[in-house]
């Protein structure tokens, strides 16, 4: 299990910002945070550009399965 499964902490990245060009950028990089209920919907729960976060589909984002020193990395610049 990667330490990221461990702690709950997956990354994605955008490939897929119609309908929400303010929301999302294509090619950029997302956290996104466990929430089983919207995975069996097919969505994704990601802090979007508000910071805040937000349910959008799972078919605009790929997941990343990211290195620990770069998880780091993405976490202290969030």
């Amino acid at each position: 299990m990667t330490r990221q499964n461990q702690l709950g902490i997956q990354f994605a990245v955008c490939v897929d910002n119609s309908d929400y060009p303010a929301s999302l950028e294509v090619h950029k990089i997302y956290r996104l945070l466990p929430d089983t209920d919207a995975a069996r919907d097919g969505d994704l729960r990601v802090v979007d550009e508000s910071g805040e976060d937000y349910l959008y589909s799972a078919s605009r984002f790929f997941q990343l399965d990211v290195p620990a020193a770069v998880e780091d990395s993405f976490l202290k610049a969030s």
